[in-house]
């Protein structure tokens, strides 16, 4: 069974987005359901089938949101001396030619944003920082080679 680790703030909106599918949505599909048939032949009906099919496209994403959320693990920030989920690290791209710091943030595969520096702790460079301290050097292998990161700073 896989675990899916959350920020806080994720595990948030996440089961806001839950609750507002089984409150709001709901209610509004069953009554776009319940339009379409008072319209007559449901055989030939285009807008009792495409409620029917939104519908059902609810009530699969609800069963999804419950299931993930099970699963969910909320990353609980902590003061460590090794790169764990939730860390934010300061690292140094040893592999160029001029000297480039760069900061990311440990975040389990749902949450990750590559461009916003929020790395999956399942990702290639994510595992490659799990469990490093400070002044370490985490090898990555990427597709133009390998890239190594000096640790600088653990928050």
């Amino acid at each position: 069974m896989t675990t899916n680790y959350l920020t806080a703030e994720a595990y948030k909106k996440l089961k806001e987005e839950l609750e507002y599918l089984r409150k709001v949505k709901r209610k509004e599909i069953a009554q776009r359901v319940q339009e379409a048939k008072e319209l007559g032949d449901l055989s030939e009906n285009a807008d009792y089938q495409k409620a029917k099919e939104d519908q059902a496209a609810l009530e699969s994403r609800i069963i999804e949101l419950e299931e993930f959320l099970k699963r969910a693990v909320i990353i609980q920030p902590k003061k460590t001396d090794r790169v764990e989920i939730g860390s934010i690290i300061e690292v140094e791209n040893l592999s160029q030619s001029t000297s480039k710091k760069q900061v990311f943030t440990i975040v389990g595969s749902h949450e990750a944003q590559p461009l916003e520096g929020k790395i999956s702790n399942e990702s290639p460079l994510g595992k490659a920082f799990l469990g490093k301290k400070v002044g370490e050097i985490a090898d990555v292998e990427t597709p133009k080679g390998k890239v190594q990161y000096k640790i600088l700073k653990i928050k």
